[in-house]
């Protein structure tokens, strides 16, 4: 039975590709889309400036790519970071393209490309910043539009500061408890207890470590929310304040229940009684009341009650207090040393010879009138920024389902053109795109088949013949660039992306280790690298599925990094279980001296089968 269902399964590449994300219906960025993209464009043409509309609508649409759910203030940097990097980019395409040949052009994209590449190798919102600089410089180069470079740039700025405003405006649906400024933050720690509470209840059984991963991911978020930019240095409100008290009494409790977990015994129902009612009076801005106590017959059980009797402490603070989020400040030496390391300088020519060798062939076919009376040849180009992305999925899912969703979206598109008035009817259609976008961003191909719709509505809405069959062959063209380029042989070591994120999470283990078997009281300092452990790790972990999903051509080249991974994360979960213990009893086991001398020596022996660079981690315990 078992050798049947191996033979039937699909490849890696081919199943990333058929599987989507799930969750409930994001209404209240539904709510955005609709009424950014298509109000813009509509006051536009009313006015009688329906270039700078398509623009400002281009902008949105870009922006709501981005918006996924958090707090208000981290949305400012994950919305306008991206908005002001595209802005720039649609300045200097726009004036490149006016007054430099087809060669230099592409040269000059090509430049932008290798360093758009490398820093977005530094996180998520440089990613989306860089994506946006230069689908916005080949559209500035290649969209003939009468007005100048710099009316362009703030029209495209400020459709995505519209739905910035929109974000910062409009309530979370369901978000009445208190100040409804602050709903994305209280949903994401309140997520952070129920995540404890979820790992209390599977203790000992197998469903442990995936519980313990989700609790991380739902620290990283609540972390990500809490940390948004503000014009004062601290929180300012009471309201913040006790949130980020709430936010930081988790950390103890977090650190008892991987504890629990990592002994591998179950625990009653009711230690995670507790938790769960601390995520309720998050939720609802409500007292805790009355918090059922675990019981103490271990050293890791009576750190939970601790951590509980300390949560109840700092939920009864009604002005709250200030608190570290214990986020490590990165340097500007350290973002630079991300953006050109080895997985920034991989990820940077991988783009810019993709990018540059789109625009090459774009430029190629426009000088030869192979587009006929369409000016348009950024498609290409820009259909080949977004294929090229790996936080968007392997190389080979991204280009089937960008292929799909262009020709599905093509044909929706071509069908409702024949039939809608213009430009109501096409101004409509925006509006409802700009609704689906947050729904669609699920799946890469549903996402391209809206952001098809939306995007051809706009051309035609701004005065370009329907062009659903060119756009078609241009993304199929992309598909093919982006697949061959993708798959050539690269200076330096393949998968140095992957062994830069893992090479992160062995150097943030070691320090947390360090510091707990110096046995220091510093607690604020361990829940810091603590958390920069746990996040380099789902980091690594990510790139790793990433990499893993790949064609066999490419895959072969990070083989053996999740085996690595996985000793770093038994590592991390034994040094927390062993920093619990030491609170309690102020030694060590034989058990844990045992468990990190094993770990330590496994680590070593796999850094050297996947080539990662060596890492200092024996220590004497």
């Amino acid at each position: 039975m078992s050798r049947r269902t191996a033979a039937f399964s699909l490849p890696p590449w081919l199943a990333h590709t058929l599987r989507a994300q799930r969750g409930p219906v994001p209404w209240s960025a539904v709510t955005r889309g609709a009424l950014a993209a298509g109000p813009l464009l509509m006051v536009a043409v009313l006015v009688g400036r329906t270039s700078l509309g398509v623009l400002a609508a281009l902008g949105a649409m870009l922006a709501g790519i981005n918006d996924r759910p958090g707090s208000r203030r981290a949305s400012v940097k994950r919305l306008g970071g991206p908005a002001l990097a595209g802005a720039a980019g649609l300045l200097v395409g726009t004036y490149a393209g006016a007054h430099v040949g087809a060669v230099v052009l592409t040269l000059l994209l090509t430049g932008i490309g290798l360093v758009a590449g490398g820093f977005s190798a530094i996180g998520p919102v440089a990613s989306g910043a860089g994506t946006q600089l230069l689908v916005a410089s080949a559209i500035g180069a290649g969209m003939p539009l009468p007005e100048p470079g710099w009316q362009r740039a703030l029209a495209f700025l400020a459709g995505a500061a519209w739905l910035v405003l929109l974000r910062l405006a409009l309530p979370t649906p369901g978000a009445i408890a208190g100040d409804y400024r602050f709903d994305g933050e209280r949903d994401a720690v309140a997520a952070v207890y129920d995540a404890i509470a979820a790992l209390l209840d599977a203790s000992g059984g197998p469903e442990a470590t995936g519980r313990r991963a989700a609790l991380t991911a739902a620290l990283d978020h609540a972390q990500d929310a809490l940390a948004g930019p503000r014009l004062r240095r601290y929180a300012s409100s009471a309201a913040e304040r006790r949130l980020h008290g709430q936010y930081a009494a988790a950390l103890p409790l977090a650190e008892a229940a991987t504890a629990i977990a990592w002994a591998g015994e179950a625990v009653s129902a009711r230690a995670g009684e507790g938790p769960r009612r601390l995520a309720a009076a998050v939720r609802d801005n409500a007292p805790t009341g009355p918090l059922p106590a675990p019981n103490r017959s271990a050293p890791a059980l009576r750190a939970l009650d601790d951590a509980l009797l300390h949560a109840a402490d700092a939920f009864d603070q009604a002005e709250g207090s200030e608190s570290s989020l214990h986020t490590r400040r990165r340097t500007p030496t350290d973002v630079l040393r991300k953006a050109f390391g080895a997985g920034g300088r991989e990820y940077g020519l991988r783009v810019a010879l993709c990018f540059g060798a789109s625009v090459a062939v774009a430029q190629a076919l426009h000088q030869a009138r192979w587009y006929g009376q369409h000016e348009h040849w950024y498609w290409l180009p820009a259909t080949a920024v977004f294929l090229v992305k790996p936080d968007l999925g392997p190389l080979a899912s991204r280009a089937l389902s960008r292929a799909a969703g262009t020709v599905l979206g093509a044909l929706v598109f071509a069908g409702f053109a024949a039939v809608l008035p213009r430009p109501e009817g096409l101004i409509a259609l925006v509006a409802l795109s700009g609704a689906l976008i947050p729904v669609a961003t699920r799946h890469f191909a549903a996402q391209t088949a809206v952001v098809t719709v939306l995007v051809l509505s706009l051309v035609m809405v701004g005065g370009e013949p329907q062009a659903s069959a060119s756009r078609i062959g241009e993304t199929l063209l992309a598909c093919a660039i982006v697949l061959i380029v993708g798959h050539l042989p690269m200076p330096g070591e393949r998968g140095g992306g992957v062994r830069a994120r893992l090479g992160a999470a062995g150097a943030a283990a070691h320090a947390y280790l360090v510091h707990v078997l110096s046995e220091s009281d510093d607690r604020a300092e361990r829940w810091t690298l603590r958390r920069e452990a746990y996040r380099t790790l789902a980091e690594a972990r990510g790139a790793i599925a990433v990499s893993a999903a790949e064609l066999p051509a490419l895959a072969r080249h990070t083989e053996g990094t999740d085996e690595v991974a996985a000793v770093l994360e038994r590592l991390v979960d034994t040094t927390t279980a062993c920093a619990v213990h030491l609170d309690d009893t102020g030694r060590l086991t034989s058990h844990h001296i045992q468990q990190l001398t094993e770990l330590l020596e496994e680590f070593e022996r796999g850094r050297g089968r996947v080539g990662l660079r060596a890492i200092e981690l024996t220590i004497a315990v």
